[in-house]
């Protein structure tokens, strides 16, 4: 039986370390690259092909073109287009009048696409949407509220000094400023936690900033989160991923238990304050969305 075909669209600094995690993890049988920038995806697809071999991986790399996407069982955007990021709170969402049209020239040209897409591209949330609703695609899932999720129960576990595999939360709604930490069904060793969350939410916050001060983006969390999906969303394993999929109108993170590559939401219990700052959230990504721009322009990656 042969293995799963994957595509990423995007050679950049994002789709490098994916597409890297994926060749090293084998989970592809086949890679394709894609890029507007044949000089990129070509030295990126040569690059893969040698870390393949060097990491005895399976995988098979090739650089290919958006029409050939078609063919694949997976496909992760990872695009980003040039420009500069000067917001000063909303940082994800600071690349959203780029990254829209060109995330929509992408979804035309996939349009009635019938495999899964991982939307990586930022914000995450708008994103998912403006690519679900433009392509019609059925299995699109943004990748945000899980390495959210991952980070908060990292954090959470050192507190507690345990193995982060005991911590069960989640954290939902936006992948920014408006993410919604679910405290009140978060355990430590299958018991109430018994720590403040306060502060670990403060060095959840916090988290990100660490990064982009560091290293300037994020870029190996996303490589993980995506990884783990893709195993569950191609049917490799079962489990739960906190994905940005249809809430209503609009596109937030919740969990999806997986089953057979099937997904189905399973969003915990809910205190009236989690609730009511969920609605929060998806009123401002209505709003935001509002205001995206019309997909009209060419595909950057």
């Amino acid at each position: 039986m042969s293995g799963p075909v994957v595509g990423i669209v995007g050679a950049g600094a994002v789709g490098q370390i994916v597409a890297a995690s994926l060749v090293t993890a084998g989970l592809p049988e086949r890679l394709l690259v894609v890029s507007r920038q044949p000089g990129q995806v070509q030295g990126l697809a040569a690059d893969l092909q040698d870390l393949a071999h060097t990491a005895r991986s399976r995988s098979l790399v090739e650089a290919g073109e958006v029409a050939d996407l078609h063919g694949c069982d997976a496909v992760v955007i990872a695009l980003r287009t040039d420009f500069k990021n000067t917001a000063g709170q909303d940082i994800r969402r600071g690349g959203a009048a780029a990254n829209a049209p060109a995330l929509g020239a992408l979804a035309r040209e996939l349009r009635g696409y019938g495999g899964t897409v991982l939307v990586v591209t930022n914000p995450v949330d708008l994103m998912a949407r403006r690519f679900a609703e433009v392509s019609t695609c059925s299995r699109v899932f943004g990748i945000g509220s899980n390495l959210d999720s991952a980070r908060y129960r990292l954090l959470l576990a050192r507190y507690a000094h345990v193995h982060p595999d005991l911590v069960r939360g989640h954290v939902i709604g936006e992948h920014g400023d408006r993410a919604v930490v679910c405290a009140s069904t978060t355990t430590v060793g299958s018991r109430p936690i018994a720590i403040p969350v306060r502060t670990v939410v403060e060095d959840l916050q916090r988290r990100p900033a660490l990064i982009r001060t560091g290293i300037g983006r994020t870029r190996c969390g996303p490589a993980g989160a995506v990884l783990s999906t893709l195993r569950k969303a191609l049917g490799l394993v079962d489990g739960i991923e906190e994905l940005s999929v249809r809430y209503g109108d609009v596109f937030l993170g919740i969990p999806l238990r997986f089953a057979g590559g099937k997904a189905l939401p399973c969003l915990p219990s809910l205190t009236r304050s989690e609730r009511l700052r969920l609605d929060s959230a998806a009123s401002s990504l209505r709003d935001a969305y509002a205001h995206l721009p019309a997909h009209t322009e060419r595909i950057a990656t």
